[in-house]
């Protein structure tokens, strides 16, 4: 009797242990899932009261920069070069002579010209007398005025000259050589020389036919070229096309910018920012704006009654350190939390300092 009492004694001991280890393993995985519970913690922000502001609704465009004119220069006939007098890159002013071809014709219509020239004074004179018929002095007259034609023509045909301030941009033949008047390759045309003007540049942009009523000749456009990132230049709408493209639904606009001092070449790609309207929009410090991970979305936080709700944007033009945003959500007054958002979770709470 007494062994059947010590094994019901040690079975009771063994079960109240085992139930107390049960108790105690319940009470240690609370204790864990409860520390496992993070406090919600109160975020501290800065906020700006959202307004509105007059901004200029703008398009950008790229365009590569051209010269404002450019001229390949060649005589109307075949002939010897007899000297040309610049090179390549040379800079040159309006009127400069460049090239000189043979000058044989032109000397001789020179001489003609100048016996004319005799001839016409003498029968001026008798005809002022009354000494010769009218019908004699017009036909000699006539032929006068004909020979001075011919040698304007011979002349602007022999010496070439810069017709503007420019610089020398092909150079297809050296003194001495003949001219044929074969076009070449290089340009497409039959030329010795190429000048441009740089003093003045220009830039083609195809904008959207949606803004053809926008765009005016005057019109001041901003110019940015990525060789010069920190610097902006100012240009000026100068011609519009006068019909659209059907293809490309797109007008060209060509956009002038002064180059006096050389810091700009033709070839250097920019992009043209051109400003179409002035409006009301909201416009919000750029680090407020923020971007979820692996998408385009972007989204901001304002202060609601000590919270942070999280609202969608879309962007619209920047403003140097200030940027554009729309929302049906967002209305004039709102605060919008600038600093600390990037820790918010939506319907966070939030305390807003000073």
């Amino acid at each position: 009797m007494k062994q059947i009492s010590m094994k019901r004694l040690n079975y009771s001991i063994a079960l109240g242990a085992l139930v107390l280890s049960s108790l105690g393993a319940c009470s240690s995985g609370q204790d864990k899932k409860a520390k496992a519970t993070p406090d919600v913690v109160t975020e501290r922000v800065r906020t700006t009261r959202l307004g509105s502001e007059e901004i200029t609704r703008t398009v950008v465009y790229t365009a590569t920069l051209e010269p404002f004119k450019e001229v390949h220069m060649a005589p109307t006939s075949p002939g010897r070069i007899e000297n040309i007098q610049v090179e390549l890159g040379d800079r040159v002013k309006k009127g400069q002579e460049l090239v000189r071809m043979n000058d044989t014709q032109l000397i001789q219509a020179e001489i003609q010209l100048n016996n004319l020239k005799a001839d016409y004074t003498r029968l001026d004179t008798l005809k002022k007398l009354g000494s010769i018929a009218q019908q004699q002095y017009e036909q000699l007259q006539a032929q006068y005025e004909a020979a001075q034609e011919n040698v304007d023509f011979l002349r602007k045909n022999t010496i070439l000259k810069a017709p503007f301030n420019a610089a020398i941009s092909g150079k297809y033949f050296e003194s001495g050589e003949m001219y044929s008047g074969t076009p070449v390759a290089a340009v497409g045309k039959a030329a010795i020389l190429s000048v441009i003007q740089v003093d003045k540049l220009k830039a083609i942009v195809s904008v959207s036919e949606k803004y053809f009523p926008k765009v005016e000749l005057g019109m001041a456009v901003n110019l940015r070229f990525d060789v010069f990132p920190e610097e902006s230049f100012e240009g000026k709408i100068f011609r519009i096309a006068p019909t659209i493209d059907p293809q490309s639904r797109s007008f060209e606009v060509e956009v002038s910018v002064d180059n006096s001092n050389g810091q700009l070449r033709p070839g250097m790609f920019g992009r043209v920012t051109i400003g179409l309207e002035k409006t009301d929009a909201i416009v919000l410090p750029a680090l407020a704006i923020l971007k979820m991970q692996g998408s385009n979305v972007r989204y901001l936080f304002i202060e609601e009654n000590g919270r942070a709700k999280r609202i969608e944007v879309q962007l619209g033009n920047r403003f140097d350190d200030k940027v554009e945003v729309i929302s049906d959500q967002l209305k004039v007054g709102n605060q919008v939390i600038v600093e600390g958002q990037a820790r918010l979770l939506d319907g966070g709470p939030v305390e807003v300092v000073r």
